[in-house]
C-alpha cells in the first residue's frame, strides 16, 4: 500500500517500485514476517497474487488509463475528508493482472462510515454531482480542500461542500442576476460568507435537483 496527500502521480510509480522490490526479496520479507509474527504467519504468505493499493486525494484520467494498461494488479483509491475526524474511500480503478473490473464495481463507493453518518442518499447524491461535473468536458480537475471539493478548469467553476443531513450545497461561478432565483433551490450569496468560491448557491436534495441544475453547471464551466 502506498499513500500520498492530494493529487500525486508519484503514488503509482513509487508503489510499483516497492512492489517490484518486494517480489525480488521474498526471502528477506518472509524472514521479517517470521521474526515479527512467527513461523505460522510466515508459512501463510502467498505470492500468487500480489496487489498494489494506491491511496491519494485524486487521480487524473491519464493515471487511470495507465493503470488499466499495466500487467500488475492495482487499485487506485481516492480518499475524501468529512470534517476533522471522518474520511471516506472510493475505488477509482481496479485492475486484476491487467484486466479491469467492471465499471459498476469501480464506481461503488466504500465510504460506509460517511454513509452511516450522513445518510446513503446524500452520499449517492454527491457521487452523482461528481460524475456530472467531471463529465462536463476535458481538462476538469478535482481538488480536495479542507472545507469543500473544487472543480477547476483555469479556475474554480464549482465548489461542493460535504453533504449535510438533507441537502448538498454547490457554489457556482454564475452571476445571480442572470438567473431566475428559486427559493429552496438557488440563492444569491455574493454578500454572504460561505466555503468555496462562486456567488450562486445551488441546493440539491434529490437526483431531480441535479438534473435541474445541469444548465447552471454548464454555464459555470463555460465561464471558467
Amino acid at each position: 500500500m502506498e499513500y500520498k496527500r492530494g493529487v500525486d502521480a508519484g503514488v503509482i510509480n513509487q508503489g510499483l517500485f516497492y512492489l517490484s522490490w518486494l517480489l525480488d526479496h521474498r526471502d528477506e520479507f518472509e524472514r521479517l514476517v517470521r521474526y515479527r509474527l512467527g513461523a505460522t504467519a510466515a508459512s501463510q504468505v502467498l505470492w500468487s497474487g500480489p496487489r498494489l493499493v494506491c491511496i491519494a486525494g485524486d487521480y487524473t484520467r491519464y493515471d487511470v488509463h495507465a493503470v488499466r494498461e499495466h500487467r500488475r494488479s492495482i487499485d487506485l483509491v481516492r480518499y475524501r475528508l468529512f470534517g476533522s475526524d471522518l474520511f471516506g474511500l472510493e475505488t477509482v480503478a481496479s485492475v486484476s493482472g491487467g484486466m479491469p473490473v467492471s465499471r459498476r464495481a469501480r464506481r461503488q463507493p466504500v465510504a460506509q462510515a460517511a454513509s452511516d453518518v450522513q445518510g446513503a442518499a446524500m452520499v449517492a447524491l454527491a457521487t452523482a454531482v461528481d460524475e456530472v461535473l467531471l463529465g462536463l468536458g476535458d481538462g476538469v480537475n478535482r481538488v480536495e480542500r479542507k472545507q469543500y471539493r473544487a472543480y477547476q478548469r483555469l479556475r474554480n467553476f464549482a465548489c461542493v461542500c460535504p453533504p449535510q443531513r438533507t441537502k448538498l450545497l454547490v457554489y457556482l461561478k454564475v452571476e445571480p442576476a442572470d438567473v431566475d432565483l428559486v427559493p429552496g433551490f438557488t440563492r444569491d450569496v455574493s454578500v454572504l460568507g460561505h466555503h468555496g468560491t462562486g456567488d450562486l448557491e445551488v441546493q440539491l436534495r434529490t437526483p431531480k435537483d441535479v438534473e435541474r441544475a445541469q444548465d447552471l453547471f454548464r454555464a459555470s464551466y463555460a465561464a471558467a
